[in-house]
């Protein structure tokens, strides 16, 4: 298993599987929470589980949820593809505003690790994607906050994310449809919001 430090954000991570495989299948360990906070050095322990089930098309983000109940969220995908993206949002750090991204796909295994004081989202890439991540802190439906999933300032180039999957998989490039949800279209955009984490805390 290898960990790979996002170039423009350091904190936020990909970690790619070792995976033993023949003529029978693959075997690999997708989480081992000691070898994770050895190698990182970070202090994480998951305390929920959840998944979701997607068409292609859907956005869903941008999301965190507020401290107390603040989480970071190790994510990776089942069956089908995502591209998936953490937008840092602690105040007074050196990449506020910015984003990073990991295409994760069943096929690749790979893992996105988003640290508390980012918000997350993700685009499917294929119909029937199921998304699943750890999370180490429970959801607390009082404490959930989101910016805006196409905030100019952000700029995330959903559709672009989904023509370069359609050319990575060599399928023929369509107009990207965008789905998303009337709660997540209502976000405001991170201009208006006070956020409440601070770089360094």
């Amino acid at each position: 298993m290898t960990f790979t430090s996002s170039k423009l954000i350091p904190e936020v991570l990909t970690i790619v599987p070792t995976i033993f495989g023949d003529d029978r299948g693959y075997f690999f360990e997708s989480f081992n929470e000691d070898t994770f906070n050895r190698v990182t050095g970070l202090d994480f322990h998951p305390v929920q589980d959840n998944e979701s089930q997607s068409s292609k098309g859907v956005v869903r983000g941008l999301h965190f949820q507020r401290p107390p109940y603040a989480q970071a969220k190790l994510v990776r995908v089942v069956a089908g593809a995502v591209y998936d993206v953490a937008v840092d949002i602690r105040l007074g750090s050196p990449t506020y505003g910015q984003w990073t991204g990991a295409l994760l796909t069943a096929e690749n295994h790979n893992q996105f690790f988003i640290p508390r004081g980012f918000a997350h989202g993700f685009i499917a890439l294929e119909d029937n994607t199921i998304f699943q991540y750890k999370c180490d802190n429970k959801y607390n439906k009082e404490s959930e906050g989101a910016i805006l999933y196409s905030d100019t300032d952000v700029a995330l180039p959903w559709a672009v994310f989904y023509d370069e999957y359609m050319k990575y998989t060599h399928n023929l490039v369509e107009e990207p449809k965008l789905i998303v949800s009337e709660k997540d279209m209502n976000n405001k955009p991170l201009k208006e919001l006070l956020t409440p984490f601070v770089y360094g805390e």
